[in-house]
């Protein structure tokens, strides 16, 4: 056995009876080299943030807040959305990892234009460009993404993708932890607008190396699947929403579960109405992503594959518990404006978001077979793009009311959501 196979081995537990030498050579050095591309991916991402850097980087070059208001939807919606036009595209397509690799390309050339945009542009030249750039980053996003879940699938047996996963993300979520501690330590409270140009060029060659290391990826040749000349990809996508019944109820599960995802955000600004300054800075936030990532990621990968629908369930819970206890503490005089309310709720929520995305990305490849697994992955990424839409849209005309009325609406819809995960089948291994 080869060095590879063996650190493949110590890092993933999986039951190898069925796998002869060969096979458990091609596993692990396909795994491994997944983990690492994803983890730089990862890494990247932790820059490239809607929520933490990019904010803080347009602010500083004096972009206003309309621009601000744009950076989430055009993140999240724009790697989504596109998914169900792309999916014919790769299916026709033997090999899909060399779209991966266009997506990884797109990602840092976009990165490193963000990178320029910050360094050179102020007010509204720099948040259009940033704005714009990212919109190519997460078109980009979405190709790497549809293509990644079907590499996976092809590469990796069931019973082992929810710890490439997590490891990936307790890797990228180390480099985090560092990320925030340096961003302290160098900018303290404010943080300049060289630092930050400089942390979106980083991010963009952490993306060159995921690049490289993802092309040395052996992909087994798949049978293509020929598109219907009487079917658009909207037909093919509404059919198979409407006659899967177990896929659509998890597209509406996850859509329900968007709790962990939107919450963070109105945590932050109940913090700032209450003058706390804990978060005053851009490390911190960048740390509590990171801790969650480090904490959760071994452990939300290995609980995956014994049931990843049992970890979206309890995870889901518990982001919805825990925002309705975090606004108790919150209303309730004796607690309200306590300095360690709300960088905890906001390190909770992040771990419990983590668990969402391990489990969600192995139960959708965990229940496609072969031939659907890019389907399945495209259908539900753009369906949650237009649920994101809806549910960010609503979220934000309640928080005209205050952030406390977004809140709630988010911790009702994901109690909801808890019900119906509750119904999905379990797919995986065990």
């Amino acid at each position: 056995m080869t060095s590879t196979a063996r650190l493949y081995q110590a890092l993933v537990r999986a039951d190898r009876d069925d796998q002869d030498l060969e096979e458990q050579r091609s596993t692990g050095r396909n795994g491994l080299l997944q983990i690492a591309a994803n983890t730089l991916q990862a890494t990247g991402d932790q820059v490239v943030n809607a929520k933490t850097v990019l904010p803080w980087a347009l602010t500083a070059v004096g972009a206003p807040a309309a621009v601000l208001g744009l950076l989430v939807p055009v993140r999240e919606s724009g790697s989504m959305l596109p998914q169900a036009a792309m999916s014919p595209v790769l299916q026709r397509s033997a090999r899909r990892r060399h779209f991966w690799l266009w997506g990884a390309a797109g990602q840092a050339v976009s990165t490193a234009g963000m990178a320029l945009a910050v360094a050179g542009l102020t007010g509204w030249a720099a948040g259009v460009a940033v704005v714009l750039l990212l919109g190519v980053f997460s078109l980009s996003r979405s190709l790497s993404s549809l293509a990644g879940k079907d590499v996976l699938g092809r590469t990796v047996p069931k019973g082992e993708r929810g710890q490439i996963n997590g490891l990936s993300t307790l890797l990228s979520g180390a480099v985090a932890i560092t990320l925030g501690l340096g961003i302290r330590v160098l900018g303290g409270d404010e943080v300049g607008v060289t630092v930050l140009a400089v942390l979106l060029g980083a991010a963009a060659g952490a993306w060159v190396l995921a690049l490289a290391v993802y092309a040395a990826v052996r992909e087994p040749e798949g049978e293509p699947v020929e598109a219907s000349d009487q079917e658009g990809w909207v037909t093919t996508s509404w059919r198979l929403l409407r006659e899967d019944a177990p896929f659509r109820r998890f597209v509406w599960a996850r859509g329900l579960l968007l709790v962990s995802a939107l919450s963070p955000p109105f945590v932050v600004a109940l913090a700032a109405q209450e003058g706390e300054t804990s978060l005053a800075g851009l490390g911190p936030f960048v740390i509590a992503q990171g801790v969650a990532g480090l904490v959760g990621g071994r452990f939300f990968g290995r609980w995956a594959d014994r049931s990843s629908q049992r970890l979206m369930t309890g995870a889901a819970a518990g982001a919805s518990v825990l925002v309705v206890a975090f606004l108790g503490l919150h209303l309730w005089p004796a607690t309200r404006g306590t300095w360690w309310l709300y960088p905890v709720t906001y390190l909770l929520l992040a771990l419990a978001h983590t668990g969402v995305r391990v489990a969600r990305k192995t139960y959708v490849v965990d229940m496609a077979g072969e031939e659907r697994r890019t389907s399945y992955v495209a259908v539900s990424n753009t369906a949650i793009g237009v649920l994101l839409l809806v549910v960010g849209a609503a979220s934000s005309a309640l928080a005209l009311l205050g952030p406390v009325a977004a809140l709630v609406f988010l911790a009702a819809l994901g109690l909801v959501g808890v019900g119906v995960a509750r119904t999905l089948p379990d797919v995986s291994k065990g």
